[in-house]
C-alpha cells in the first residue's frame, strides 16, 4: 500500500501526529510518501519525498493532518487523481476528519480493508467574461460570490436551467454542496443536509429582506450568477475558500455538479448524524 501524507504543519499537534501516523503506517508496511515542501520539517525520517502531484499519482491513499481546511485543500489533489482520501484531525472541529488523533490504532484497517468508500458530490464553477471562459474551479464545500472591499451591498441575479429566479441583494450568495452545508452556509443560516442527499444549496448572505431564504435544487440543475452591480460593489468570488477573484463587469458564474466526486474513506461506523451530533451538537458550535 502507497501511501501520500498531505499536513497542515502550523496546527499545533500536527507535528506529533504526522510522527505518529508515520510510524504507524511504518509497522504496517506501507510505501510512505511526504510532500517534499514539508522536508525540512522531517529531514530526520526514513522517508521519501516527493512534489505534490508526482506523490498522490502515485499513491493508492493521500492521508490529510490537520483540519477541514486542510481536508478540503488535499481533496482536490485526490479527486484531480480519483484517489481515496482519508482525514486525520489534528486541529479543532475536525467535521471531515475520519480518525481523531487518539484513534491512529484503527489505521490497520486500511490494511484489512475493514473501511469503506463515501462519494461525496462536488460542484464546477466557470467563469466567464463577456462569453469567455476565464477560469474553471472544483468544489467539495462552497462557491461564494460576495461583496469585495466596497461597503455596498450586492444584487446578485440568479438563474436556474437558463430561467431566472430571483435576484438577491445583500453581501453576496453561498452555493454549496450537501458536505458544504455545515460550513458557511450553517453560519449563514442555511439548512443542513445530508451529503447523502446530492443536491446543490444556495443561501443569500446577510440578505436585505425578510423574505430571502435557502434554496435547495437537484443535483442535475445549472445556476447562473451575475452581480448586475459589479462596478459599486467590487464583487469577488472564492471556491473552497482559496483566494479571492475580483469580478468585473460582464462576469457571470456558471454552476453545476462536477463529473468528479472526493472519495473519503471510512473506518468507523459513525452515521451522519452521529457526527453532526458529535461534533455540532455536543460541542455546541
Amino acid at each position: 500500500m502507497k501511501v501520500a501524507i498531505c499536513v497542515n504543519i502550523t496546527r499545533e499537534h500536527a507535528y506529533d501526529v504526522t510522527l505518529a501516523v508515520y510510524e504507524e503506517l511504518k509497522r504496517l508496511g506501507a510505501e510512505i510518501f511526504l510532500f517534499e515542501e514539508y522536508s525540512e520539517f522531517f529531514s530526520g525520517l526514513d522517508i521519501c519525498f516527493k512534489e505534490k502531484d508526482e506523490a498522490v499519482a502515485l499513491c493508492d491513499l493521500l492521508i490529510s493532518i490537520g483540519g477541514d481546511g486542510t481536508f478540503i485543500h488535499a481533496a482536490h489533489d485526490a479527486a484531480k487523481y480519483n484517489k481515496n482520501i482519508l482525514g486525520i484531525n489534528a486541529g479543532t472541529l475536525g467535521f471531515l476528519a475520519g480518525l481523531e488523533k487518539q484513534e491512529l490504532h484503527l489505521l490497520k484497517n486500511l490494511v484489512s480493508g475493514s473501511f469503506e468508500i463515501e462519494n461525496r458530490m462536488m460542484l464546477c464553477c466557470e467563469h466567464y467574461v463577456n462569453d469567455v471562459l476565464i477560469g474553471k474551479y472544483y468544489c467539495l464545500n462552497d462557491v461564494v460570490v460576495a461583496r469585495g472591499l466596497s461597503l455596498r451591498l450586492c444584487d446578485v441575479a440568479v438563474s436556474c436551467d437558463g430561467k431566472m429566479m430571483k435576484k438577491y441583494y445583500g453581501d453576496g450568495v453561498i452555493i454549496s454542496t450537501p458536505t458544504g452545508s455545515t460550513a458557511y452556509s450553517l453560519s449563514a443560516g442555511g439548512p443542513i443536509v445530508d451529503p447523502a442527499i446530492e443536491s446543490i444549496i444556495l443561501t443569500p448572505i446577510c440578505p436585505h429582506s425578510l423574505f430571502s431564504r435557502s434554496v435547495i435544487f437537484k443535483s442535475e440543475s445549472v445556476l447562473e450568477l451575475k452581480v448586475e452591480n459589479a462596478a459599486l460593489c467590487l464583487p469577488v468570488i472564492s471556491c473552497d475558500g482559496e483566494t479571492s477573484i475580483e469580478l468585473e463587469e460582464g462576469s457571470v458564474i456558471k454552476i453545476k455538479k462536477s463529473e468528479n466526486y472526493s472519495r473519503i474513506v471510512r473506518i468507523k461506523k459513525d452515521s451522519f448524524t452521529d457526527v453532526l451530533s458529535k461534533k455540532l451538537i455536543e460541542k455546541r458550535v
